[in-house]
């Protein structure tokens, strides 16, 4: 053969398929570009000089590892399309007398074509959008602006290299599955159905049980992080269960369909349901992908945009003032370290607004039912049934919030932050406290909001309860015991730069011990910015990336499925079926496959938002409200693009099948 041939060829054919060509090549370079930018972002020497930057860096390193999982396996789905219509090609190009080493030799020019444009593209668009993505995130973090253009070398190398090794390994598998075939197997592969599949109630009924327990778990764990191994088997009943519901579970509900003689014997729903049930077993696999994929996207945009919403939320829960000091000291310096931050106020012109002080017990005890019991061994548990338990007596409480509340002996108020305490009566080291009053509200205690176990807020009537409750725990967890402590914090009026220099000044004047625990709102808005700010951005990030894979996934099944039912549906218009009916056909068919998977999500969601809102708690989230919206308005714009998606792929498929 001349010199080029297979170049000129490879080329030739790329053109002549290039409505299944250009999707893919799209995909790769997409693929490509966001690759380059989180590798790029996670070694930008611009987010070492700011506040946070090595935890974005961090956050970014763990993104790329999770793309390039991702591009593997969706590159390789993906071009598993392509294949399957180029075979017919493959084997015409065979029987004409093209050796297979010949047919190896074209498709790796086609190969390294599609390569070199995705990587040429990918990373020309990567660079481009890498400054602008790293604008995004400093917005997010709220801090200074590095300027200056950043190209990173080994991004780009190790883009090309990675890129490289996929494209090599689909380049094999393509060559496997050719050498692997005779000619007729190739011309047919098109066009090969399979049999119609047996309904497995086993299986099906083995998925509703599956989803089941895993909906269960995810409802009645109360402490996920916790328990991080149960709700980690929960995402995996649900994802296998998904598995057999779509696998096994359609093919039974397509028989149901078909036993239905009102709904099935309908033009549009015989064929359509017919048409689906012969081949639902190769495409329960695509429509289960398609749920998985749905339900990551809508888990992870409305998770992080709730936490971004609530941002001030979660800031005023965990830090209750904008100045707080904490000691475990007995409260013996409790006055003069009191009067040193004041006239340090005083010294430095910062204005005091709101002005707090009390003191506090909190241990760890054990709940069952409405006891509490206090183990040595577990005093340092974090398990589902541990809580804190937070007291202070009724003085100090009166006095923050300047309310006059009476308590008779016996009696206590309450406020829980994550768990609810829902009994009438609180047993504790032998004695039953009745709760008088469960609280809206309560001045929070910053470092015991950010613990993982839930807290009771225990306003006790006197100073000798106090003093017994401290004395008993005392003879139980004896050098693990819980101190007395006092908390002292104020607000201010002045801008944040101020509170900043305050803040510094203050631990430089205060000789802070191993008792001592100095906090500013300001510093805690800077650390959740960072950390919450990266996790958005790779919240969104990975959710578009999950979005393009759903809607390719879609586009490559529609025009698949297209291609394969051409020939059926020009048989039936041949003995009679109108172009109205097949269109009614088409649409009834695409209906069903098409939403069936968002429905689904849907559900899936709606089962996981109480695991998700405990999982917020635990970041001092507690608006479940805003959470139920967010996860609302994602479902509603996904379901927007779906739809869009849907006219788009069913005009598609419809342009094939009527030629």
């Amino acid at each position: 053969m001349r010199k080029g041939f297979f170049a000129r060829l490879a080329a030739g054919n790329i053109r002549k398929n290039a409505k299944t060509y250009l999707p893919y090549i799209l995909t790769c370079v997409v693929t490509v570009a966001m690759f380059y930018v989180v590798k790029s972002l996670s070694l930008n020497p611009g987010l070492e000089s700011m506040a946070g930057g090595n935890f974005v860096r961090t956050i970014m390193g763990l993104g790329s590892g999770v793309v390039s999982v991702f591009s593997f396996i969706f590159l390789f789905y993906t071009n598993s399309f392509l294949v399957k219509r180029r075979k017919k090609e493959f084997g015409v190009f065979n029987v004409l007398g093209m050796e297979k080493r010949h047919l190896s030799g074209v498709v790796g020019w086609e190969t390294l074509y599609v390569m070199l444009i995705s990587l040429i593209l990918g990373l020309g668009i990567g660079i481009a959008l890498d400054k602008v993505l790293f604008l995004a995130v400093v917005r997010l973090i709220r801090t200074d602006v590095p300027l200056g253009f950043f190209f990173s070398g080994s991004a780009v190398i190790e883009v090309v290299t990675y890129f490289t090794i996929v494209f090599v390994l689909i380049y094999a598998n393509t060559v496997r599955q050719i050498h692997g075939a005779n000619p007729v197997e190739l011309i047919h592969a098109q066009s090969a159905g399979e049999k119609e599949p047996k309904a497995n109630w086993l299986l099906a009924i083995l998925g509703f049980v599956t989803v089941g327990s895993g909906y269960y778990l995810a409802v009645t764990t109360e402490n996920p992080i916790a328990s991080v191994i149960i709700f980690f088997v929960a995402v995996l009943l649900v994802i296998g269960g998904t598995y057999l519901l779509f696998t096994a579970g359609s093919i039974a509900f397509l028989k149901a369909l078909r036993k239905n003689k009102r709904f099935y014997y309908q033009t549009k729903h015989f064929i359509s349901v017919s048409g689906m049930l012969y081949r639902m077993k190769q495409n329960a696999v695509g429509l289960a992908n398609i749920c998985i994929l749905s339900t990551m996207v809508l888990v992870m945009v409305s998770t992080t945009t709730a936490m971004i919403v609530g941002m001030e939320d979660i800031i005023r829960n965990r830090y209750p003032g904008d100045f707080v000091l904490y000691c475990e000291d007995g409260g013996q310096e409790r006055e003069s370290e009191q009067e040193t931050v004041r006239q340090l106020c005083r010294e430095q012109g910062l204005s005091v607004e709101r002005e707090w002080s009390y003191g506090y017990l909190a241990f760890q005890a054990i709940r069952s039912g409405d006891e509490y019991h206090v183990l040595r061994e577990r005093a340092r548990s974090v398990e589902d049934d541990t809580n804190a338990l937070f007291f202070i007596t009724l003085d100090d409480y009166n006095a923050v919030t300047g309310e006059d509340r009476k308590l008779d002996p016996g009696e206590i108020l309450l406020y829980s932050n994550r768990q609810q305490f829902d009994y009438p009566v609180l047993k504790l080291f032998g004695t039953e406290y009745r709760v008088a009053e469960r609280l809206d509200s309560f001045m929070r205690n910053g470092r015991y909001e950010a613990l993982m176990c839930a807290t009771h807020y225990i306003v006790v009537p006197d100073l000798e309860t106090f003093q017994n409750i401290f004395k008993n725990q005392k003879e139980i967890l004896t050098d693990l015991a819980g101190e007395v402590g006092w908390v002292y914090g104020f607000d201010t009026g002045d801008g944040e730069e101020a509170q900043r220099r305050f803040y510094k000044k203050m631990k430089e004047t205060i000789a802070l011990g191993e008792e001592y625990c100095l906090e500013a709102r300001t510093d805690g808005r800077d650390a959740f910015l960072e950390i919450n700010g990266g996790l958005f951005f790779i919240g969104i990030f990975l959710g578009s990336l999950f979005v393009m894979a759903t809607v390719l996934i879609i586009y490559y099944k529609q025009i698949s499925e297209g291609y394969d039912d051409r020939n059926r549906f020009v048989i039936l218009q041949k003995v009679g079926m109108s172009q109205e009916e097949v269109k009614a056909s088409i649409h009834s068919q695409v209906l069903m496959v098409f939403f069936l998977p968002l429905v689904v999500a849907g559900i899936h969601v709606t089962a996981a938002s109480p695991l998700i809102a405990r999982l917020l708690a635990l970041l001092n989230l507690y608006e479940v409200g805003l959470y139920v919206i967010c996860v609302i308005f994602c479902i509603l714009v996904f379901a927007v693009l779906y739809i869009l998606v849907y006219v788009w792929t069913a005009r598609t498929y419809y342009r094939i099948v009527s030629r």
